[in-house]
């Protein structure tokens, strides 16, 4: 038998090799849009993927099961509660899937999602008991998967049902299986997943919060209660992932000359500059929006782009375009036109408009001096945390503006005054503020380290 574990930064998303060396047959489990890495896995194992199996529809990454389907000939299988508009197998409660020597059994655990399942997987040459269980976003290492990522109206009935699969189902297990989830540390399917990859289920037992004994209603109110921000653009990648996400097949650099990419940009394209952060502060073009190439490309992403927009890549350089296109794709974003090949001085040459400078970033003691200033530099504050952040403690008259609703409410705000941005650690409002600096606002600063300096810094905090 063999397993491998495949972890993607940011997204901090796991995905899984399972196979049967004797019988030189593998399944891949939760797959993520890169899926050349699974058949060289796999080959590399003399391996060859028969099986894609999801434990649930993801909300926070586009699945790459069509796309390694249409590599391999493997076949897809979903709970049947998903209701996928793809081709695929329904899995039920208590059925089995052959690989060799290898025996998976489907566990319906919903909670997370309806259609979540947990794949029990037991090697037969040794037993038939369950050694292992790949336990999707139902159970976490230090934590357990959140239930309102469906809807906020289905969350109480999702957490009692995922009181059911957690007590009733999983918790009936040996202490001894080993638990290999579908997220690790910062992802925002938990509240606060460990920062260990695995774990078992006899110290999860000991040692998880939410498997703390509590009744039903008791319960119900934890998994409800101090949620993360959601990620983004999570319902519509809820639906790609419900309806079939199209393959993307072999990625081939496309290269564009400014002339051909201008028509693109004058039709609505957005031009999306991936460069590090200096070179954007340097000289850039306006309007773009800027996501430096990095392990939150894709998270960011999420938040920054309009959904079903062309994009246009400016890059540091031509080999970085297949990962910016796998970071794109993971996250809804397909329609990549190519990226601009020639410089921006060739660019600037042509009489086309280049800017300089950047969203500042600045600390809370600088913060604190420009809202204490009396005149016309004194900035708006936006906190762009969720409301239960927001109400155990603020900058003192700071506007709630959570980061998902940000698109919707920017008429709230004047483009001609400055603001300042502001969320727990500096990530979530980096990403606001790049919102606002596409949108043309005019002085943009991020509070780099958020409200945890603000609190270093014993500044007064409104409740």
């Amino acid at each position: 038998m063999y397993v491998q574990q495949f972890f993607v930064e940011g997204l901090a998303s796991m995905s899984y090799l399972i196979g049967c060396e004797s019988r030189g047959v593998a399944a891949v489990i939760d797959p993520d849009r890169d899926v050349a890495k699974y058949i060289a896995a796999a080959e590399e194992r003399g391996l060859r993927i028969t099986h894609i199996i999801e434990t649930h529809l993801h909300a926070d990454y586009v699945s790459g099961n069509t796309d390694l389907a249409a590599r391999t000939g493997a076949r897809i299988y979903v709970h049947a509660e998903a209701r996928a508009g793809y081709p695929h197998e329904p899995l039920h409660e208590g059925g089995t899937l052959e690989l060799g020597a290898v025996r998976l059994t489907v566990m319906h655990t919903p909670g997370h999602t309806p259609e979540s399942i947990t794949l029990l997987v037991s090697d037969t040459t040794r037993a038939d008991e369950p050694w292992m269980a790949l336990t999707g976003d139902t159970l976490f290492v230090g934590e357990m998967g959140r239930p309102d990522l469906v809807g906020a109206e289905a969350a109480r009935g999702l957490a009692a049902h995922m009181h059911h699969s957690l007590f009733d189902k999983l918790l009936k297990l040996d202490d001894s299986v080993l638990i290999y989830p579908g997220h690790g540390a910062g992802s925002l399917c938990g509240k606060s997943i460990g920062s260990v990859r695995a774990t078992t289920l006899g110290f999860e037992r000991k040692h998880n919060p939410a498997l703390a004994p509590r009744d039903l209603a008791s319960f119900i109110q934890f998994a409800v209660s101090d949620l993360p921000e959601q990620p983004g653009n999570h319902q519509r990648i809820k639906a790609i992932n419900r309806r079939g996400p199209k393959p993307l097949g072999e990625i081939v650099p496309r290269d564009l000359t400014i002339r051909e990419a201008i028509p693109l940009l004058q039709r609505g394209a957005v031009l999306l500059d991936a460069r590090p952060k200096a070179d954007y502060v340097q000289a850039h073009v306006p309007g773009s929006i800027h996501l430096e190439l990095n392990d939150q490309f894709s998270n960011r992403a999420g938040f920054v782009l309009p959904p079903d927009t062309p994009i246009v890549l400016l890059l540091a350089r031509p080999e970085d375009y297949a990962p910016a296109v796998i970071g794109l794709a993971r996250v809804g974003f397909d329609d990549v036109r190519g990226y601009l090949a020639e410089s921006l001085e060739a660019w600037e040459a042509l009489g086309l408009p280049i800017a300089s400078g950047d969203i500042r970033d600045i600390r809370a003691i600088e913060l604190k001096a420009l809202m204490d200033a009396d005149d016309a530099q004194r900035p708006v504050v936006i906190d762009v945390r969720e409301p239960w952040e927001y109400a155990q403690g603020r900058v003192p008259g700071a506007r709630l503006m959570p980061l998902g609703q940000l698109h919707a409410r920017l008429s709230e705000l004047n483009p001609e005054q400055p603001v300042a941005v502001i969320c727990a650690t500096g990530s979530r409002s980096l990403s606001a503020a790049l919102v606002l600096g596409q949108k043309g606002f005019k002085t943009i600063y991020n509070v780099a380290r958020g409200m945890m300096d603000w609190s270093i810094n014993r500044l007064p905090v409104e409740r």
